[in-house]
């Protein structure tokens, strides 16, 4: 599953996927993600969006959640990504080929078929762009999910209850709530993920035998050790970019209706309040989800790339 491997368009030299593949590759991927990461989303949410003082820190969070609700309230508010993050991630590994197919578009007369870091970077950070469509909405109901329970009582019995009581609240602007603040993670977010992940693959799939004529042999498949190291290390240099627009789009979305003018307003009255540390609150909780759970996006999305290849 090199970037040379069966799964690329070898035909045309291009780092594209065939788009009905990275589409669902994406999806595999992405439920893979939330079923690792839920538990770590859920600690950083509750720690950004708490009042001050209401815990001391992640493990305490943990420690409240599961003596309030059990191992179960580790998982509060998994609907809604697991019903949207087939889409999200579909549509953002797609948006990313797609992002790719754009470079080649643009530059026809290139010598060379390999994208470089600035190329990978701009179609990662394109991606963004349509998945955050369908991603605002979906973690604006996560959110306000995750939050419920701190204060003892629940305003929703479920993401279609909570999608119910924000439409008659304001509609289809409340329930984008915290658009503009999704895109200023998961653009700039994005496009660091992918161009990390291609350039840590293409490092530890590349080969340094070299042939008698003097052509470097072909790249080993790449292991499945090596895509989660790859996946995992890309996850935490997103998310170490990503934590300040996270914590922004947290309180953006949890917030009462009328808190906060938009994405700067809510980043003024934080910093105000809480001080500048404030905006890295759920660093912890962040940093110990996003290697495990986009290791295992990565070995869900190569994996089901190497399926796909052998069914057509």
């Amino acid at each position: 599953m090199s970037d040379e491997g069966s799964e690329l368009e070898i035909s045309s030299g291009k780092q594209t996927v065939d788009p009905i593949k990275s589409f669902l590759s994406g999806g595999f991927g992405g439920i893979s993600c939330v079923l690792v990461g839920h538990p770590f989303d859920l600690t950083k949410t509750r720690l950004q969006t708490a009042a001050p003082g209401t815990y001391s820190g992640a493990v305490d969070v943990v420690r409240k959640t599961i003596a309030q609700d059990g191992i179960r309230g580790m998982y509060r508010g998994i609907t809604p990504p697991i019903l949207g993050v087939t889409p999200i991630f579909a549509i953002s590994f797609w948006g990313y080929d797609l992002g790719k197919r754009i470079v080649y578009s643009l530059t026809p007369n290139r010598t060379s078929q390999t994208l470089s870091i600035s190329e990978l970077a701009f179609a990662g950070g394109f991606s963004a762009i349509p998945a955050t469509l369908v991603a605002a909405p979906a973690e604006r109901v996560k959110v306000l999910l995750q939050v419920q329970g701190q204060g003892g009582s629940s305003l929703y019995t479920g993401p279609i209850d909570v999608v119910r009581k924000l439409y008659a609240e304001g509609g289809l602007r409340s329930l984008f709530r915290g658009t503009i603040a999704t895109l200023a993670r998961d653009g700039p977010g994005s496009a660091v993920y992918f161009a990390t992940y291609e350039l840590l693959k293409k490092q530890l799939s590349s080969s340094p035998e070299t042939l008698p004529n003097g052509e470097k042999a072909p790249a080993p498949p790449l292991s499945l050790p090596a895509i989660m190291a790859a996946g995992g290390t890309a996850g935490v240099a997103m998310w170490s970019l990503a934590i300040p627009p996270d914590t922004i789009k947290s309180r953006l979305q949890s917030a009462p209706h009328g808190t906060y003018a938009g994405f700067m307003d809510c980043a003024r009255k934080l910093i105000a309040a809480d001080g500048v540390t404030a905006l890295w609150k759920g660093f912890g909780p962040a940093m110990a989800r996003a290697f495990p759970a986009n290791a295992a996006t990565f070995v869900g999305v190569e994996l089901s790339l190497k399926a796909m290849e052998k069914l057509w």
